[in-house]
C-alpha cells in the first residue's frame, strides 16, 4: 500500500468554505484523499493548525487516512506573507508525526507554492519525490491586478520558480496553466503531466428544481441566478453586478434575483472585507437591493440544492485555474455562464453546457443570461449537456490518474494520460 504524505500548509481541507483563504484547493485536497482512500491508499493530510482547541488529529475523510493540524507560529489564522517564515518548523512537526506513529512515506504531494517548499524539506530529509500543483500562479495574478495591492510580491514568484526547479512531477489543471508554466516560467514540460480536477458525482447531482427550491427557502416560481466563491476582485462578481442592472432593464416576464455566496455580508463595518463593502456599495448605487442577495457562507451539503434551484451558474473571473465550482454545477445538471480565462475555457463548452464571455464585460453577460432565462428548452438541452460532461470527471476516475503518477514516478517510468 503506498503512503502519501499531502501537504495543504495554509489551509485545512475541513475548513468552511467561502472564507478568505478556502475555496476549491480545500475541496481538491479533501476529495482526493477520500477518493485516494476508497482506492486503498493512505494519505496523511497535513496542514498548519490554526486553533488550539481543535484536535491536532482527525479522522473526517474516512478510509484511515487523517487530517492532521502541525503547530508551526501561533495557533491562529496568519496573513500568507507570515506565513512562509513557520515553513521549518511546519516541516519538523511533520517529521516528529512520522518518527511517532512509524510511518514511512513513498510521495510527497504538496499543494500551493508555500506547500511546496516545506515539501523541499522533507524530501532533503526523506529521500523520497514530490508531486506538487500550484492551484494559482503568482504571474497570473499579476497580469490582472489592478494595483500594486493585488500584486503578487516577489517573495512569492521566487518561491514557486524554486519549487518548480525542485519537484519531481507537477500536476497542471488543464492544459491551460500547462502553457502558463511553460510562458511564464520556463517550466520542463517533461516534468508535467495535466490533470483536472474531479467532482464527487455521489453529493453533486440533479435535484428537482422543486425540491430543492423547497429545501432552501425560495418560492417555486423564482428565478435565481447564483454564484459561489470567495469575495474577492480576482472573482469578477461586481461584472455581474452590472450584467444584473442590465437584465433589469429588459423587459422580461419573469425577473430573475442574484444569489451570492460567499464571504460574511453581515460583518461589522471595521470587519468587512474591503471587496464585500465594495459589492454592497455597487448595489446600493444601481438601486439592486432586491435583485442581489449576499448569503454569506454555505455548507457542501447545501450546495446541491442552490445548484440545482438556480437557472444558471456564472463565473465572471478574471483568473480561474480550473473552476471547481463550475463543475459541481455541471454535475447538478446547471449550466454555467463562465468568463473566457484559463481553465473555465476548457472545462465550459460555450454552447454546450454553457456559455463563456470576456471577462470584465456586462453587456456580454447579461445578453447570454438572457438567452438562457428566456428560452427554457435551451436551458434544458445544456443542465443535460452539463451533467453528462461532468460524468467523466468523476474523482474515482481522477484518483486512478494520480496513482499511475506516484507508481509511474516511484518506478522511473513515464506516465502517459
Amino acid at each position: 500500500m503506498l503512503n502519501i504524505a499531502m501537504l495543504s500548509y495554509h489551509t485545512c481541507p475541513l475548513a468552511t468554505l467561502g472564507g478568505k483563504d478556502t475555496g476549491g484547493m480545500n475541496v481538491y485536497v479533501r476529495d482526493l484523499t477520500r477518493a485516494l482512500g476508497q482506492l486503498g491508499i493512505h494519505v496523511d493530510v497535513f496542514t498548519r493548525s490554526q486553533d488550539e482547541h481543535v484536535p491536532h488529529v482527525l479522522h473526517d475523510l474516512g478510509y484511515g487516512n487523517r487530517v492532521v493540524h502541525i503547530p508551526a507560529g501561533p495557533e491562529k489564522p496568519l496573513p500568507k506573507k507570515e506565513l512562509a517564515a513557520y515553513l521549518p518548523q511546519f516541516a519538523r512537526g511533520i517529521q516528529d508525526f512520522a518518527a511517532e506513529k512509524g510511518i514511512r512515506y513513498d510521495v510527497i504531494h504538496s499543494h500551493y507554492w508555500m506547500s511546496g517548499l516545506a515539501a523541499e524539506l522533507l524530501s532533503d530529509e526523506w529521500k523520497i519525490p514530490i508531486i506538487h500543483m500550484f492551484h494559482t500562479l503568482g504571474e497570473m495574478k499579476n497580469r490582472i491586478a489592478r494595483d500594486d495591492s493585488e500584486r503578487e510580491g516577489a517573495y512569492r514568484l521566487d518561491g514557486e520558480r524554486r519549487v518548480l526547479a525542485r519537484a519531481d512531477r507537477i500536476i497542471a489543471a488543464t492544459l491551460a496553466e500547462q502553457a502558463q508554466l511553460q510562458w511564464l516560467y520556463k517550466a520542463d514540460v517533461r516534468k508535467m503531466v495535466v490533470i483536472p480536477p474531479g467532482v464527487d458525482t455521489g453529493h453533486f447531482y440533479p435535484i428537482p428544481a422543486d425540491e430543492a427550491k423547497d429545501f432552501i427557502g425560495v418560492p417555486r416560481s423564482d428565478r435565481m441566478i447564483l454564484f459561489v466563491g470567495r469575495i474577492e476582485r480576482l472573482k469578477g462578481v461586481d461584472t455581474l453586478i452590472r450584467a444584473m442592472s442590465c437584465l433589469r432593464l429588459k423587459e422580461m416576464q419573469k425577473p430573475a434575483c442574484l444569489a451570492v455566496i460567499g464571504g460574511d455580508p453581515t460583518a461589522s463595518p471595521e470587519q468587512m472585507t474591503v471587496e464585500m463593502t465594495r459589492l454592497q456599495t455597487l448595489c446600493e448605487e444601481l438601486c439592486m437591493d432586491n435583485m442581489v442577495v449576499f448569503l454569506g457562507k454555505r455548507g457542501q451539503d447545501t450546495l446541491p440544492y442552490y445548484y440545482s434551484a438556480a437557472e444558471v451558474l456564472v463565473m465572471p473571473s478574471h483568473y480561474e485555474s480550473f473552476g471547481m465550482v463550475a463543475l459541481e454545477a455541471m454535475a447538478c445538471g446547471t449550466p454555467v455562464v463562465a468568463s473566457q480565462v484559463g481553465g473555465l475555457a476548457f472545462l465550459v463548452q460555450d454552447g454546450v453546457t454553457g456559455f463563456t464571455v470576456p471577462d470584465g464585460d456586462p453587456e456580454a453577460l447579461c445578453d447570454r443570461l438572457t438567452r438562457l432565462l428566456d428560452q427554457p428548452e435551451l436551458r434544458a438541452q445544456m443542465a443535460r449537456a452539463a451533467a453528462e460532461t461532468a460524468a467523466g470527471y468523476a474523482w474515482e476516475n481522477i484518483a486512478h490518474q494520480m496513482i499511475e503518477v506516484y507508481t509511474s514516478l516511484l518506478q522511473g517510468t513515464t506516465v502517459m494520460i
